[in-house]
C-alpha cells in the first residue's frame, strides 16, 4: 500500500498495513491496536498542533524526571487507572485469596534482611506499630518460608529513597513454619503522591487531589503459589474512597489498634496456587 497522498482513514489503514511484516502475532496485534486507538482519539478530540506538542513535551517532562529512585510512568499509570485495570486483569485469583493491587514507584530490589521481631524502621519518624500476621493457602494451609517484602512511607508520608535515605522503613523476611510474621515499624499515615513534576500538573488540571490512604507495602512470594503484591490500609483513613490511584479494595482494609504507646495490626496474606 503506497504511503503518499494519505489523509484521515487512508492514513490510518496505510500505518496498520506497515506492521503486516510483524516478527510476532502479539507485538502485530498490540502495535494496530496502539494506532487504531491514538488515531480514534486525536479524531474524536479534533488535536490541535498545539495540543499535540504539548502532549510530547509532557511524556519529555515524564522521562526526564524518571530515575532509579523515582518512576514518573508508573506514577502517570498509576493516576490514570491503567495500572489498576493491567491489576486487574491479570490477577484473576479464587476469591478467599487476597487481592492485588499496585506496586508503586518507590520499590526498591535488594532491600535489607530482617528476622520476625525486628523493627524496619529504626530511624523513620512516627509512631511505633507492631505488625503481624500469618501466609496462607486459600485451604488455610501455612506457608513456610515465604518471602515478605515490606515498604512503607514514613509519618509524614516520605519514602526513604524520598529522602536519599539509606534503607529505611523497608526489608524482607521469611514466614517461620507456620507461616507467621511480624515486624516493628510506624503506624502508616495518608500522604500525598510527589505532586512537583509533570504527573502533578494532570492532576491539578483535572482538580484531583494527590492523596493515597495509610498503607503498608507488600509482595510475597514461595514455590507453588503466585505472587502477591498488595496493599494493607488503615481502617478509617478519610482517603479509602478517593484514592489518587484507585487502589483501595475493602478486603484488603485492617484495623489499626492503639495498644498502650504503641500500635498493632494484623492481616493474613492468602496466596493462591
Amino acid at each position: 500500500m503506497s504511503t503518499r497522498n494519505l489523509a484521515d482513514e487512508d492514513l490510518t489503514n496505510a500505518v496498520l498495513a506497515s506492521f503486516a511484516g510483524a516478527g510476532s502475532e502479539r507485538f502485530k496485534t498490540i502495535a494496530e491496536s496502539l494506532v487504531r486507538h491514538l488515531h480514534a482519539f486525536a479524531t474524536e478530540v479534533q488535536l490541535t498542533e498545539e495540543e499535540w506538542f504539548a502532549g510530547i513535551d509532557f511524556l519529555t517532562r515524564t522521562g526526564h524526571i524518571t530515575d532509579d529512585k523515582r518512576q514518573e510512568f508508573v506514577l502517570l499509570s498509576d493516576v490514570l487507572g491503567l495500572s489498576m485495570l493491567v491489576v486487574g486483569m491479570n490477577n484473576r485469583r479464587p476469591p478467599k485469596a487476597t487481592e492485588s493491587t499496585v506496586f508503586g514507584p518507590f520499590f526498591v530490589e535488594h532491600s535489607p534482611a530482617f528476622e520476625n521481631g525486628d523493627n524496619i524502621a529504626e530511624d523513620f519518624s512516627g509512631e511505633p506499630c507492631f505488625v503481624s500476621g500469618r501466609v496462607v493457602g486459600v485451604e488455610g494451609e501455612p506457608v513456610a518460608g515465604a518471602r515478605v517484602e515490606i515498604w512503607q512511607a514514613d509519618d509524614a508520608g516520605f519514602y526513604d529513597v524520598q529522602n536519599g535515605e539509606e534503607p529505611n522503613g523497608r526489608g524482607h523476611l521469611f514466614t517461620d513454619e507456620e507461616g507467621r510474621f511480624s515486624f516493628w515499624s510506624v503506624k502508616p499515615e495518608a500522604y500525598p503522591i510527589p505532586a512537583d513534576g509533570p504527573v502533578g500538573e494532570l492532576l491539578d488540571a483535572g482538580g484531583r487531589g494527590p492523596m493515597r490512604p495509610a498503607h503498608i507495602h507488600f509482595m510475597v512470594t514461595a514455590e507453588g503459589y503466585q505472587r502477591l503484591i498488595t496493599h494493607v490500609f488503615v481502617e478509617g483513613d478519610e482517603y479509602l474512597d478517593s484514592d489518587a490511584v484507585f487502589g483501595v479494595r475493602s478486603a484488603l482494609i485492617a484495623p489499626f489498634v492503639r495498644d498502650g504507646d504503641h500500635w498493632t495490626a494484623s492481616y493474613d496474606l492468602v496466596l493462591a496456587r
